[in-house]
């Protein structure tokens, strides 16, 4: 598993838990903070495995730091445009949380009400070509996949207000 080492306590690493491994939308996951700098990233998280550019023909350019651990992969997207700040992770750590409760391996009705009880707005529900389901909170800028009924994984970012800009967490 990941171990994050927390940035105030001087190279002393904790070990994974709940807190590590909690989605915070529109700031992050865990000590993970959107709008961080690569080299903070790194300090917190050390060298990725592998470093992904963006196509020629992406909307966006950007960079893509994959961690391949045991059981899961990290992947961390720093956009050119946001001065290759942390501006959106993607997940399938089946330790992650969002309000404080396990979601991995839940249904798509299971995670329909637990948004439900906090407030978020009605999703888009998209079927992928190869079968899998999308389920899509726009203003909270998440995304979660679902295969076989089950989540699978997750994508979240920072949000971007009404005007398109990023609301960098503070």
């Amino acid at each position: 598993m990941l171990t994050i080492p927390y940035p105030n306590r001087m190279s002393t690493t904790q070990p994974s838990s709940i807190e590590e491994n909690e989605i915070i939308l529109g700031t992050g996951m865990g000590p993970l903070r959107f709008g961080a700098t690569m080299d903070e990233v790194r300090t917190l998280v050390g060298e990725p495995e592998e470093i992904e550019e963006s196509d020629d023909d992406d909307d966006f350019e950007h960079q893509a730091w994959n961690y391949h651990e045991e059981d899961y992969l990290l992947s961390l997207y720093f956009d050119r445009e946001d001065d290759f700040r942390l501006s959106c992770i993607e997940t399938d750590n089946p330790n992650m949380r969002l309000f404080g409760e396990a979601i991995f391996g839940l249904s798509l009705d299971q995670v329909k009400a637990l948004m439900a009880r906090h407030n978020q707005p009605t999703p888009e529900v998209e079927t992928m070509e190869e079968g899998a389901v999308r389920l899509s909170y726009e203003k909270s800028m998440i995304d979660l996949y679902f295969e076989e009924g089950e989540l699978q994984f997750v994508n979240f970012g920072v949000f971007i207000n009404d005007d398109m800009e990023v609301q960098w967490p503070k």
